[in-house]
């Protein structure tokens, strides 16, 4: 009886073992991005008891081979300089091949609606730019807007290649921006764009960091809740930023801000605090370049929520390292909240990525960015600027979109002109004047620019405490 009931559980287990299972996170699949030079993670999952899996990249003839420990194993396999295309075979009691696989370039592209928004949705030219989107060496693999309490280990989403078909629906922003890459670097580029419109930072933020600081806790609170996007804490984050973090990357691309008008001092300690947390989840210090907010008119175009979170995100290209900011305040739209004019917003933040991370040689990256300013005897203040070697200069006949204030902080219209790479500023309603602002309103249409044809940022040289 004993030895007819040993047989009968060998069998069973003959069954299960060969019902086994063997699979791999969704961002493992046909037409992928590794990043290059580099030692990537392979992972994945199986249901076989104590599983050895090998794992081989057919750009090497190195097999690696890793056993599985409760159910998951993983591997790191180097990858070479920038190629393909290539096949990567997972085996075990079951064999998995993906192919036409890249090695180049990966970038991380998230944030809210103005990242979401694709040619479908409303792009300049959309038509032409859509029908030339023929570039089969760059990848694009997108995150469903998806919400957790807990973090994942996985995201549905597939990897595709660049085609009319695929660019259509996906991020323009990231489109032009791995485009531009693409085009100066002759290499691959893979795109993840994992980005939901509406949502605040504080979501894409892991719940325990936003908790570990009481104001940023208390700020969160103010946060409106919706129906069509998530606003606690660490709730995109969990399901649309976790997965990834064991996928090597380059670096990442970032366009949010419009929904942090509600809770704006946070914004200087929570947008940082982004930027930090991802860079200590993935284990890298990769570059991280955004996009300041374009000009709306909101409720009222001449309020100056959004040229607080201007400020903000200002204060973090200054306070963050391996940070880049793209200037958007000559390419909004004060009528549409999401302006077509996408190309220019991934030119200028592959600007960057050129001039940052891949040292381009000849490329300005920004247009001016204030550095300082000093009073002078005759009731003016004299501002440089950093990115304007080349000399500065105004589109339209007067310099537009200063102020000047003194001690009483009352700010006045102001003139302002251009002396050699500096702006002068003054206004005969401040004798003593102390401070200086600049395109500091939501709809705030500034006209100076730099010799590269780049606009200047929004700034103040006061550090006046930021109220609700």
């Amino acid at each position: 009886m004993m030895k007819k009931l040993l047989l009968v559980c060998i069998a069973l287990l003959g069954v299960v073992e060969g019902h086994a299972k063997l699979w791999l996170p969704s961002i493992f699949n046909d037409h992928m991005v590794l990043q290059q030079q580099s030692e990537v993670l392979v992972w994945g999952w199986t249901t076989a008891t104590d599983e050895a899996v090998t794992v081989f990249g057919s750009w090497n003839d190195e097999k690696v081979v890793a056993k599985a420990y409760q159910g998951t194993w993983s591997v790191k396999l180097p990858t070479p300089k920038w190629g393909g295309p290539y096949t990567l075979t997972i085996e075990g009691h079951e064999k998995i091949v993906l192919n036409n696989i890249l090695v180049g370039e990966v970038w991380i592209c998230s944030g809210q609606s103005n990242m979401e928004w694709t040619p479908e949705m409303g792009l300049l030219n959309a038509e032409e730019e859509i029908a030339t989107a023929k570039y089969p060496n760059i990848r694009f693999f997108t995150v469903p807007k998806h919400t957790s309490t807990t973090p994942q280990d996985d995201t549905p989403g597939k990897w595709a290649v660049c085609s009319p078909e695929t660019m259509r629906k996906f991020s323009s922003v990231a489109y032009f921006f791995g485009r531009e890459l693409h085009k100066n670097l002759a290499i691959p580029i893979g795109l993840i764009n994992t980005s939901w419109g509406g949502t605040p930072v504080e979501t894409w933020i892991q719940r325990e960091a936003i908790e570990r600081n009481e104001d940023l806790l208390n700020a969160s609170k103010k946060l409106e809740q919706y129906d069509w996007w998530p606003s606690s804490p660490g709730l995109a984050y969990n399901a649309m930023i976790h997965p990834l973090l064991n996928f090597k990357i380059a670096g990442c691309i970032w366009y949010q801000g419009e929904s942090n008008r509600q809770n704006i001092p946070s914004y200087y300690k929570s947008f940082p605090l982004l930027i930090h947390t991802w860079r200590k989840a993935w284990h890298k210090e990769f570059p991280f370049y955004f996009v300041q907010i374009a000009p709306y008119k909101y409720d009222n175009p001449q309020d100056n929520d959004a040229a607080f979170v201007r400020d903000a995100q200002l204060h973090t290209l200054k306070m963050v390292e391996h940070t880049g900011m793209a200037v958007t305040n000559d390419i909004g739209n004060l009528e549409n909240i999401h302006p077509v004019n996408k190309q220019d917003v991934g030119r200028r933040l592959a600007l960057w990525a050129l001039h940052g991370t891949y040292n381009v040689d000849g490329i300005v990256p920004s247009g001016p960015i204030y550095n300082s300013m000093r009073q002078t005897k005759k009731n003016k203040i004299v501002i440089t600027f950093d990115y304007a070697e080349n000399g500065l200069k105004k589109k339209g006949k007067e310099l537009t979109g200063f102020t000047i204030a003194g001690e009483d902080r009352v700010f006045h219209s102001a003139k302002a002109k251009i002396v050699d790479n500096t702006v002068v500023v003054s206004s005969k309603a401040v004798k003593d004047p102390i401070a200086v602002r600049f395109a500091f309103s939501n709809a705030a249409l500034p006209n100076l620019y730099n010799n590269e044809n780049l606009p200047a940022s929004a700034f103040r040289t006061d550090n006046w405490e930021v109220t609700e």
